[in-house]
């Protein structure tokens, strides 16, 4: 190493690591000679002794770690290519292909080969080692996608990382993501040699993953190579050698279990034949979709439909900058019909409904933008996006592409920023203040999106709760993105690495203020980022963070709220992100524009010096003031707000009268509380909270708490029983809307999920294949 590098490793000039990566370069160029000539179990001994020769990998180095590389043992490569059954027609795809043993066993067998690795030095090693092949650097586990339109192949052999996903961090499932995904690229009836995980069997805990990744397809072979496999590798992990056909099947079969891989090829029954390969255009029954709570079926099959290609390359958003504003559309009332002032996009469709602004915000021309986005093709041919979710991102794009007047810097611990020549540029920001059913999720993700097909791959979506996290995948697939790409930060626990290279990173507001001695969610968060973040920061529900300028309360002066705090931090801290608000409640009240930092609103260049100025004299001026800052915001160009029409929509409400028996059910129920009441201060007063015989309190915080605590429950468990007794009026009223044809949409404002999840996780399987839950509101007490 030292002669080649011209250096020794003392001086930096190559690390041990390096040395066994050579090795095993060494080794893919050699092996074929060696053993190429030799029947299977000549080679499988051979290359078995021969690795019991070589250095053990006692280093193991941050990269490696990162990736999990840990190469395959060439005796087990052997037996994977023999359990393959090779032919010269074949097409061979490894997805993980490391520094090619597998593939170097496996070359002069087949037609041709595919390499796929994610790791930059592998992938160059087995660009110079195997030169004419075709090398690949993508995640395995988003292979289907990526490789779509590629040749596909008819027989696979992969090692697939374990644990690690690179789009997701730490993650167990790794493996059988990659598995899946080679499975879906896989021609029809090909078969797929795999290195899995020790776990990866239809046990009792897996058998659902198990049967999820290898749906449509058959094992027929299962081998386990007992702990030691592994053991010149640094690593003493047991490993399932899986032998599956791409055709539908019986996925469980015994395993044979060894100590090495010369006693697994002496214990191998035949190995069995090929399938056929199929046309892959055959149609296929379509996947059923699992539910708790019936029956899968298959039906009946469905006839074919075909459809003419399509595409779907990225381009520019075509759109006609009108030299004078659109006319205002009618008016009703104090709203207005809506249209962009500035913009005509030709190819791009109405909103679905129909969607007006404020009389006094339709009066307001936007500015001429000239940003032009870029988007799939379909986002706008098949319009889904409308003409109006387009303007947003065209105006975003324009806000995030100027600066805020003046420099700033950020003065460790204060919220503020402080105004200095020597500081940095930060950018502009733009507030999305759309109502309900405008689709504020989606145009958030197009934003995303545009920046996302430009290379800029790390961006940040915070929200209300976790929950939200679907809401926020389905806007972001329904675009064209992967669910993969949105990474939970919940998965990674305070203080460690965010280990994902790319991806959109959701955080509830929650998550995002909490910390710990050692660390906080919000230094984690920037580590991922980087000082040079240009990605976009989506503070959706951004009135979420209102309370950071505190003021007045209910109960007098308070301070700002943890969340907000953390909130301007991160913009703050990353001062070229692209900063997208979406709220509803933008300009109702100016403590939910205290934290919109990135609009200019105050500062150099403003009539006002501070945020503190600007709230005060905003808040003096009521709500006509906040919607003199909205006019100006959207003239602008850094504010837009529509909401849906309620034009035709007639009101009545529908009374209920309480019977006698229900009167006596609600009063029952006010007596139990009252006892649980009772009971509560003596329980204060028993666990040391209260002091009952001097009437003081020894723990405010406990006895806020208790009580707190005990108000909430109480309330939820009268809404609910509200809620019931009206249902003898309600169910008439629908049936009688049904009975003339009507549709009758019923909003639930509570929708117990939290209750159900909970029962669901305490059932056993008996109990679940006949579900009968009571979510009634004794579930609260």
């Amino acid at each position: 190493m030292t002669q080649s590098v011209g250096g020794n490793d003392a001086a930096g000039a190559w690390q041990q690591r390096d040395s066994f990566e050579a090795l095993e370069v060494a080794l893919s160029l050699a092996i074929p000679e060696l053993v190429g000539r030799m029947d299977v179990g000549a080679a499988i001994s051979t290359l078995g002794a021969l690795s019991r020769e070589l250095p053990t990998h006692t280093v193991r180095s941050e990269g490696q770690i990162q990736f999990q590389q840990f190469s395959t043992p060439p005796a087990l490569a052997r037996l994977a290519v023999h359990l393959a059954r090779l032919s010269s027609d074949d097409i061979l795809l490894e997805p993980s292909a490391g520094t090619g043993i597998i593939a170097s066993l496996a070359k002069g067998a087949v037609r041709d080969l595919m390499l796929n690795e994610l790791e930059p030095t592998r992938a160059d090693l087995l660009a110079a080692v195997f030169p004419g092949t075709k090398v690949y650097r993508h995640d395995g586990a988003k292979l289907s996608a990526l490789l779509s339109g590629t040749e596909r192949p008819s027989v696979v052999l992969m090692n697939p990382p374990f644990s690690v996903s690179q789009s997701r961090g730490e993650d167990q499932n790794t493996a059988a993501r990659h598995l899946r995904a080679a499975l879906d690229h896989l021609l029809p009836g090909g078969r797929i040699v795999a290195i899995m995980p020790d776990w990866f069997s239809p046990s009792a805990r897996y058998e659902e993953t198990f049967r999820r990744t290898l749906e449509g397809a058959r094992v027929v072979l299962s081998l386990r190579l007992d702990k030691g496999g592994y053991a010149k590798h640094g690593s003493g992990i047991a490993v399932r050698v899986l032998v599956i056909d791409k055709v539908p099947g019986e996925m469980g079969v015994s395993t044979v279990n060894r100590g090495s891989v010369c006693e697994l090829f002496a214990a191998l029954p035949t190995v069995p034949p090929r399938a056929p390969l199929r046309d892959p255009a055959q149609s296929t029954a379509p996947r059923p979709k699992l539910s708790l709570f019936r029956s899968v079926k298959t039906g009946p099959a469905r006839p074919v439909v075909v459809r003419a290609a399509q595409t779907n390359e990225v381009r520019p958003v075509d759109y006609e900058v009108l030299a004078e504003p659109a006319a205002m559309g009618e008016q009703r009332g104090v709203y207005a019909d809506y249209r962009p002032s500035r913009v005509v996009i030709a190819e791009a469709g109405e909103h679905p409904t129909h969607l007006v602004e404020s009389a006094a915000m339709a009066s307001i021309a936007a500015p001429k933008p000239s940003y032009v986005p870029s988007l799939p093709e379909r986002t706008v041919t098949a319009r889904l996006l409308s003409a109006a979710q387009l303007e947003t991102v065209i105006y975003a794009g324009e806000a995030w592409s100027r600066d805020l007047h003046g420099r700033f810097t950020h003065p460790s611990g204060e919220v503020a920023l402080k105004e200095e020549p020597d500081g940095q540029l930060y950018r502009t920001g733009f507030f999305l203040g759309d109502g309900t059913g405008a689709g504020k999720g989606r145009q958030a993700a197009a934003c995303i999106l545009d920046q996302w097909l430009k290379g800029n791959r790390r961006h940040i979506w915070i929200s209300k709760n976790a929950p939200l996290l679907e809401d926020a995948q389905r806007d972001w697939t329904a675009i064209g993105g992967l669910p993969s790409d949105i990474l939970e930060l919940s998965r990674w626990k305070i203080g460690e690495e965010i280990t994902a290279p790319e991806g959109i990173l959701f955080v509830p507001y929650g998550t995002l203020r909490s910390s710990r001695v050692e660390d906080t969610r919000l230094d984690q968060i920037v580590r991922w980022a980087g000082e040079d973040f240009e990605g976009v920061i989506v503070f959706d529900e951004a009135h979420e963070m209102g309370g950071v300028a505190g003021g007045e309360g209910a109960l007098g002066q308070k301070q700002g709220s943890l969340q907000g705090i953390a909130g301007v931090l991160l913009q703050n801290t990353l001062p070229r992100a692209r900063v997208l608000y979406a709220s509803a409640t933008g300009a109702s009240d100016v403590n939910n524009l205290a934290y919109a930092v990135r609009l200019g609103l105050w500062g150099p260049g403003t009539a006002f010096a501070n945020r503190e100025q600007f709230i005060s004299e905003i808040r003096d001026g009521g709500i006509a003031a906040m919607e003199l800052v909205a006019r100006d915001l959207k003239a602008s160009g850094l504010y837009l707000a529509r909401a849906l029409s309620f034009a035709g929509i007639e009101y009545d409400i529908l009374r209920h009268d309480l019977s006698l028996e229900q009167i006596a059910i609600y009063d029952t129920y006010c007596e139990a509380w009252t006892i649980i009441h009772q009971n509560l201060e003596a329980a204060l007063e028993l666990t040391g909270i209260v002091d009952g015989l001097e009437n003081k309190t020894l723990n405010s915080g406990a006895k806020a708490a208790a009580r707190s605590r005990f108000e909430g429950t109480k309330q939820r468990f009268f809404a609910q029983v509200l809620l019931s007794l009206k249902l003898p009026s309600i169910y008439p009223a629908i049936d009688a809307h049904l009975a003339i044809d009507e549709s009758v949409v019923v909003q639930l404002v509570s929708t117990a999920e939290s209750i159900l999840n909970r029962r669901l996780n305490e059932l056993d399987p008996d109990e679940r294949e006949a579900l009968e839950l009571d979510l009634s509101p004794r579930e609260y007490v």
